[in-house]
């Protein structure tokens, strides 16, 4: 990893601890254009009550609406942690390139087994699951515990 995509994901854990201090659930994530400036980010918002108001799928519409199929196509996401299965069907619609996710859905599926957490009501998938062949990196393991004490703090707090 270089030290950009390194401070690339040390922003998208300070988003998600932006959305865990909203009372969000805490993940971040960045759009990050060929040219390595970062073009949009977002935040989980489901606080309010709407369950699809993920970053991922937000970066994926906002890509859809500013930038043409080429620049969506090598633009990359960084992200807290690896897309759910509706924000990787939303990447691979809008045709974005490569993902980099700090996180994985299994180690978070094992931290939240741990706090005692029921599974959610969708599959857990990874993102080339969903979306055969696109390129992806992640897990990162110095992430792991920031990300993981996120968790167990939103778990904490409810």
């Amino acid at each position: 990893m270089s030290n950009n995509e390194i401070q690339y994901l040390e922003r998208c854990v300070e988003l998600a601890e932006e959305a865990l201090d909203a009372g969000d659930e805490p993940f971040g994530s960045i759009l990050v254009g060929a040219d390595g400036a970062v073009l949009h980010e977002d935040r989980n918002r489901v606080g309010g009550g709407d369950p699809t108001r993920h970053p991922e799928f937000k970066l994926a519409r906002w890509a859809a609406e500013h930038l043409t199929p080429a620049d969506r196509a090598a633009a990359t996401v960084y992200t807290s942690g690896e897309h759910c299965p509706m924000c990787s069907a939303a990447h691979g619609w809008v045709g974005l390139g490569r993902i980099v996710f700090a996180t994985s859905s299994v180690q978070l599926g094992q931290w939240l087994a741990e706090l005692g957490v029921p599974s959610g009501p969708i599959a857990e998938l990874r993102i080339t699951d969903v979306v055969p062949g696109l390129p992806v990196s992640g897990p990162f393991p110095e992430f792991a515990e920031r990300v993981r004490e996120l968790h167990r703090r939103l778990r904490a707090a409810g």
